[in-house]
C-alpha cells in the first residue's frame, strides 16, 4: 500500500515539474447566465489556437494557463447561444463571461436549441449530464417535469417497480446510490410512492449522474453518484415561478438581497389530493410538502458564502389504522475562496437527516426512527496548466443511527417504550486526482482516495459462539438466529470495529477526431453504511445501519469501455458502453428474516458477493422539430451467498441467483415534438423485464393447514413492466418574454392503462379450496392538468 501511494505521488510531482518549466499567463473568471445571473456549470471553453479546452466547475469558475499571445475564446453550453471573443493575453487576466439563452429558431423544420451531443474528448465515461432545459423538454407527467423520471430514461437506470421510491443503476441496490443536493446526502428521493421526486425542478440548476468512472472526490457508495445543484437566485431583479395542478402546486420566489452582491431563492411544493378524499369521506389519505431555500453573499471577487437547505415530509394514512410518516432535512453552509487565479477552494459544513415513523393501531405500535450525519469537507481545484488540473481534498462524517423507539400507540397503555440500541460511526477520507491531456488525442483522469471507517460506542454488543451470529440447523436444513453467549459494553466513542480502503480511479479518452472517441474507465468504491431491507426498493420502513464486525463494508470494482460518436454536425449522437462490476461482502438475508425492530440484524444476515455486467446503447436526435433519444440496456445482476463451511448450503445452494433488481431488458424511448410555437408534445415509452421473484413450486399439509413450498431464491419473475406517458403543452403567448408568462400542461400517465404487477400473492381460495395466485397492481391510467406561470 505504501508503494502504491509513493508511486502515485511521484507521477503528480513529475507532472508539476514539467509544467513549471514554461513561463505562462492565466486567464480565469466565471461564466453566468445573462438572463438571471446564475453561474453555469460544465461550460465548454475552447482555445483553438492553442488546441486546449476546459470546463467551468460546480460554481461556474474556470482557469486556463497559456503562453503570451492573442487567442480566440469559444464558449458553448446546452441551450445557450455560442459566445466567441478575442483576448490579448499579456499577463494574468480575470475575465467573466455572460451567456444568453438560445431562442427557439422554429422555422419549417429546425429547432436549434438544447443540443445534447456526446462529449468526445473529455476523459469521462459512464457519465450523463442533463441540463434543466433538457429535463423541461421531456414530457411533464402529472403536470410537472421530474428529475428522477428523467434519469430513469437513461441507459443502465431502472426503477425498482411501480409505486416504489429510489432507482437502481447497473444492477446495483438502491442504497448504493449517493444522491447529493448541494453536497448534502439525500437518503430518500421520492414523494408519494415514487410519483414525485423530492427535487423541485423549478429550483434545480444542474445535475450529473455518474454510473462508472467515478472521480476520486466522491465516495461512500458503490453504485452511482447523482450530483444535483440548486439555483442561487437572481441578484438583479425579482421573479416568481409556480404551477397549480390537480394533485399538487408549487411556488418559487427569487431576487436580490443586495443588488449584484447577494440573492435568495425560496421554493415550496405541496399536494392536496387528501383534502378531496376527506370531502368524499374517504378514510385513506396521502400527501407531501417540501421547502427549498438558498442564500448567497459575494463579499468580493475572491469570497462567496452560500447557505442552502431543504425540508420535506410525507404522510400516508390508510383507513385510520396504518400511518406512515417520513422526510428529509438538509442544511449546507459553504464558503468559496479563490486563493489565486489557479487555485479555487470550497469549504462546506453539512447536516443531513432522514426520519421515518410508523403507527399501527391494530397492534398498538408507534415506531419512530432516524439517521443523521454531520459532514465537514474542504475541496481544492488547482489549474496547474492548460493540460493539467489537480483536484484534492478531505472530509469527515459523523453518523448517528436510531433504528427505532417503539412505544404503545395508546399513551395510557401499561406497556413500556422500547429503544432499539442506537449506533454511531465516523467516516473520513482524503483524495487527490488529476485530469491531464497527454496528447492531441489522449486525455486521462486518474486519482486515489483513501477512506477510513470507525464503528464506535456507546452500545452493548452481543457475542456469539464461534463468532457466528447465524447458525445452520442440519436437522431441518435451515439457517436460524444464534443465541448470544454474552454481551460486551463499549463506552462512548470506543472503537467497536474499524476499516480502511484505498480506492484508485482511472478514466481515459482517445479521440480519433472531433466526432469520434473511445473511452475506458476503472473505479474501486467502498460503502460503509447499508440499507436494511428485504425489498428491491427504498421504502419508508427501511433502516440504515453501519458496518461492523458482522455487517462488513461492500467493496466494488468496476470496468467500463465505450464508443462515442457525433453525426451530421452534431444533429445525431451515439453512445455505446459495456461494463462489468463485482462486489465483495454483499449481504443477503436468511429465509424468514424479521427485519423490522430487530435489535440484532447480524443474526439474520449472511455475507456473499454480487456481480453485474451489460451493454448500454443511447442514440440521440438533437435538432429539428422532433428531438429525443432511444436508450437500451441488456444486463444481468446476480448474487451468490455460499455456505461458510463445506457442509453448509448457503443461499440457493451457493449458486448464483438473480438479484432483486435484475432487469435483463430495459428500453426507453423519449420524444419531444415542437408542433407550433404554441403547442408542443412529448411521450415516454418504457419497457423493462419483470423483476425477480421467488415462487412456490409445490405445497404440503401441516396440521391441517396448506403450506406453500418455495423454490430457489429469485428463480421466477413478475410480468414485464411497460407503460406510455404522454403530455401536451400549450403556451398562449410564446413570444412574451416579460411580465406574466403562462402555459398549460396536459398529461396522461400510463396512457393505455397497463396493469403492471407490483407483486404476486399465493394462497388458497376459501370457497373452492383450490390454490390461486393474485396479482396486485398499484396504478392505472391517470390524467392530469397543470397551469404553470412566471413573472
Amino acid at each position: 500500500m505504501k508503494n502504491q501511494i509513493r508511486l502515485f505521488l511521484s507521477v503528480f510531482l513529475a507532472s508539476l515539474a514539467a509544467q513549471a518549466q514554461e513561463a505562462k499567463f492565466t486567464l480565469s473568471g466565471t461564466v453566468s447566465n445573462t438572463g438571471n445571473t446564475e453561474t453555469l456549470i460544465g461550460i465548454n471553453i475552447v482555445i483553438p489556437e492553442a488546441n486546449v479546452s476546459t470546463v467551468t466547475n460546480a460554481y461556474g469558475f474556470y482557469s486556463i494557463t497559456l503562453p503570451k499571445g492573442d487567442y480566440t475564446i469559444i464558449i458553448s453550453y446546452l441551450g445557450f447561444d455560442d459566445l466567441t471573443e478575442t483576448i490579448a493575453l499579456t499577463g494574468n487576466t480575470k475575465r467573466n463571461f455572460g451567456m444568453t439563452e438560445a431562442s427557439k429558431a422554429l422555422d419549417e423544420v429546425v429547432v436549434t436549441t438544447n443540443k445534447t451531443k456526446a462529449n468526445i474528448r473529455k476523459p469521462e465515461i459512464s457519465v450523463n449530464k442533463l441540463s434543466i432545459s433538457t429535463i423541461k423538454k421531456m414530457p411533464a407527467v402529472l403536470g410537472e417535469v421530474d428529475v428522477l423520471k428523467s434519469i430513469l430514461q437513461l441507459p443502465g437506470v431502472t426503477n425498482a417497480q411501480e409505486g416504489a421510491s429510489g432507482f437502481n443503476v447497473r444492477g446495483g441496490s438502491v442504497d448504493g446510490n449517493l444522491v447529493l443536493l448541494d453536497e448534502a446526502v439525500v437518503y430518500n428521493t421520492s414523494h408519494l410512492f415514487g410519483f414525485f421526486s423530492v427535487f423541485n425542478s423549478d429550483v434545480i440548476k444542474d445535475l450529473k449522474l455518474y454510473k462508472g468512472g467515478i472521480p476520486a472526490n466522491f465516495g461512500g457508495r458503490i453504485s452511482s453518484v447523482l450530483d444535483i445543484y440548486q439555483k442561487e437566485g437572481n441578484n438583479k431583479e425579482y421573479h416568481v415561478t409556480g404551477g397549480i395542478g390537480l394533485l399538487a402546486s408549487r411556488l418559487l420566489v427569487e431576487g436580490p438581497i443586495v443588488k449584484d452582491k447577494s440573492s435568495f431563492v425560496v421554493a415550496g411544493r405541496g399536494s392536496y389530493a387528501h383534502l378531496f378524499m376527506k370531502l368524499a369521506d374517504e378514510p385513506n389519505s396521502a400527501y407531501f410538502y417540501d421547502l427549498n431555500a438558498k442564500f448567497n453573499y459575494r463579499f468580493n471577487d475572491k469570497n462567496n458564502v452560500f447557505v442552502s437547505g431543504y425540508f420535506g415530509n410525507d404522510n400516508l394514512n390508510f383507513n385510520n389504522a396504518f400511518e406512515n410518516e417520513y422526510g428529509n432535512s438538509l442544511l449546507n453552509v459553504r464558503w468559496n475562496h479563490i486563493f489565486s487565479d489557479k487555485i479555487f477552494s470550497n469549504a462546506s459544513a453539512i447536516y443531513s437527516q432522514y426520519t421515518y415513523g410508523l403507527r399501527i393501531k391494530s397492534v398498538g405500535i408507534d415506531w419512530d426512527s432516524d439517521v443523521n450525519n454531520y459532514n465537514l469537507k474542504y475541496d481544492f481545484k488547482h489549474y496547474v496548466s492548460a493540460n493539467l488540473t489537480l483536484s484534492y481534498g478531505l472530509n469527515g462524517i459523523s453518523y448517528g443511527f436510531n433504528p427505532g423507539t417503539i412505544k404503545p400507540y395508546d399513551a395510557s397503555s401499561a406497556i413500556n417504550p422500547r429503544q432499539i440500541a442506537k449506533k454511531y460511526a465516523y467516516e473520513s477520507a482524503v483524495y487527490i486526482s488529476a485530469e491531464q491531456k497527454l496528447s492531441q488525442s489522449l486525455s486521462i483522469n486518474y486519482g486515489l482516495r483513501y477512506s477510513n471507517f470507525q464503528r464506535v460506542g456507546e452500545q452493548m454488543v452481543n457475542t456469539y459462539a464461534g463468532n457466528q451470529p447465524v447458525v445452520y440447523n442440519r436437522e431441518f436444513q435451515i439457517y436460524e438466529e444464534a443465541t448470544p453467549t454474552g454481551q460486551t459494553w463499549y463506552g462512548k466513542n470506543k472503537k467497536i470495529a474499524g476499516f480502511d480502503n484505498l480506492e484508485p480511479r482511472l478514466a481515459l479518452a482517445y479521440s480519433v477526431n472531433d466526432n469520434l472517441s473511445f473511452k475506458a474507465g476503472y473505479n474501486r468504491m467502498s460503502q460503509y453504511i447499508h440499507l436494511i431491507s428485504n425489498t428491491a426498493s427504498a421504502s419508508p420502513l427501511d433502516i440504515w445501519a453501519p458496518s461492523d464486525q458482522y455487517l462488513l463494508p461492500e467493496i466494488l470494482d468496476q470496468v467500463s469501455v465505450g464508443y462515442f460518436q457525433n453525426f451530421k454536425d452534431d444533429a445525431y449522437s451515439l453512445e455505446v458502453e459495456t461494463f462489468y462490476k463485482k462486489t465483495k461482502n454483499k449481504a443477503d438475508y436468511i429465509d424468514g428474516a424479521q427485519l423490522i425492530a430487530n435489535d440484532a440484524i447480524e443474526r439474520v444476515m449472511l455475507n456473499g458477493e454480487s456481480r453485474a455486467y451489460g451493454l448500454e446503447i443511447m442514440a440521440k436526435k438533437n435538432t429539428g422539430k422532433l428531438t429525443g433519444w432511444l436508450s437500451y440496456t441488456l444486463s444481468r445482476a446476480e448474487q451468490k451467498t455460499p455456505g461458510r463451511t463445506p457442509d453448509e448450503p448457503g443461499i440457493n445452494n451457493g449458486d448464483w441467483y438473480r438479484a432483486n433488481y435484475d432487469k435483463l431488458h430495459n428500453l426507453s424511448l423519449t420524444a419531444a415534438y415542437q408542433f407550433t410555437p404554441k403547442w408542443s408534445f412529448g411521450g415516454i415509452f418504457t419497457y423493462q423485464s419483470g423483476k425477480a421473484a421467488t415462487f412456490p413450486n409445490g405445497k404440503y399439509q401441516y396440521m391441517g393447514v396448506t403450506v406453500a413450498n418455495y423454490g430457489k431464491r429469485n428463480d421466477g419473475a413478475l410480468a414485464a413492466y411497460h407503460h406510455l406517458d404522454l403530455s401536451a403543452t400549450y403556451i398562449p403567448k410564446p413570444n412574451k418574454k416579460k411580465g406574466w408568462q403562462a402555459e398549460w400542461v396536459f398529461s396522461i400517465y400510463n396512457a393505455y392503462a397497463r396493469s403492471n404487477a407490483a407483486s404476486y400473492t399465493f394462497g388458497q381460495n376459501p370457497d373452492y379450496g383450490q390454490s390461486e395466485v393474485r396479482r396486485m397492481s398499484i396504478f392505472g391510467i391517470i390524467p392530469s392538468v397543470t397551469y404553470n406561470f412566471k413573472f
